[in-house]
């Protein structure tokens, strides 16, 4: 099976879709990166050159004109049954939101082939929580990418109790194809493995910043010494961007989570600062040179 996944969709543009599509063109397969507008994909065009030119500088293989040779296999829609019509696999990287997802697979369910697998990219939903709007609960599973994943490349495969287990190897076998280490998850944990464990860090570590306990730059210090860690959690969560944080923590009935969102909704993603993908999060980061052709 994994031989038929030659043609993926990604769905979102945004900071890990743009990185889960370019990795996958780079890998040398072809790529429809889908956002919801001709605007944005504009905005994901620049934003696939940046992710060019970082692979110059840290991947060793990027040499040669590689990095550039990988976007010569993205192409841009914003037609959703278009983007998806030759799909043999569906990534989905839209916003964390579950009426939004669970409005996409309806309906992608409808426009997508019968051969297309789904896999959602979700950070924190149980794939049981949209299994049931895809129309093809089979051969949907998730499928969890790291920010900035050339480094940090972990895929957590994760099924629900319908999915086909053809299905869950072919996805593995497809993760590792693209130069991902495939982590296997062996029954549905919100949060994966990964975000299990880093979620509750940077909500404690927020919280010392809510409450005043210390600022930004010192609780960041603070980690990296005591652990040797090479990043702090506001620089990770810089990475991970605030949307995306502030999404989780405002879904949340939790009195802590809610006074988070909040926080971070009138500090700083309503001024604009939204982690390194904006150039300012709770550091400020320079832009990245264009790529070379």
């Amino acid at each position: 099976m994994t031989a038929d996944i030659t043609n993926i969709t990604v769905l979102g543009t945004g900071v890990l879709g743009s990185q889960i599509a370019y990795q996958t063109a780079f890998s040398g397969l072809g790529v429809t990166a889908y956002d919801i507008s001709a605007d944005i994909a504009q905005t994901a065009e620049k934003r696939f050159g940046e992710l060019a030119a970082r692979y110059e500088k840290e991947v060793p293989a990027a040499g040669g004109g590689a990095a550039a040779r990988a976007l010569t296999r993205i192409t841009f829609s914003s037609n959703l049954a278009a983007a998806v019509r030759d799909a043999d696999l569906v990534i989905e990287a839209v916003p964390e939101l579950l009426e939004i997802k669970r409005d996409v697979y309806s309906k992608l369910g409808q426009v997508a082939p019968p051969k297309t697998i789904f896999a959602t990219n979700t950070s924190t939903m149980l794939p049981s929580d949209l299994s049931p709007y895809t129309g093809r609960p089979d051969r949907f599973l998730a499928l969890h990418f790291a920010n900035e994943i050339w480094q940090f490349n972990t895929a957590e495969v994760m099924a629900h109790p319908g999915t086909d287990p053809a299905v869950y190897q072919a996805v593995v076998d497809f993760a590792r194809r693209i130069g991902m280490e495939p982590i296997e998850l062996r029954r549905e944990q919100r949060g994966y493995l990964l975000n299990s464990m880093l979620i509750p860090f940077l909500n404690a570590s927020t919280e010392l910043l809510v409450n005043g306990v210390a600022n930004t730059e010192t609780i960041d210090r603070t980690w990296r010494t005591g652990t040797g860690a090479q990043l702090g959690p506001f620089q990770i969560l810089d990475m991970v961007g605030l949307n995306t944080a502030y999404n989780i923590s405002a879904e949340s009935g939790d009195a802590t989570l809610q006074a988070i969102a909040k926080y971070l909704k009138e500090h700083y993603i309503d001024e604009g600062k939204l982690g390194v993908a904006s150039g300012e999060g709770f550091y400020k980061y320079p832009a990245t040179p264009p790529t070379s052709a």
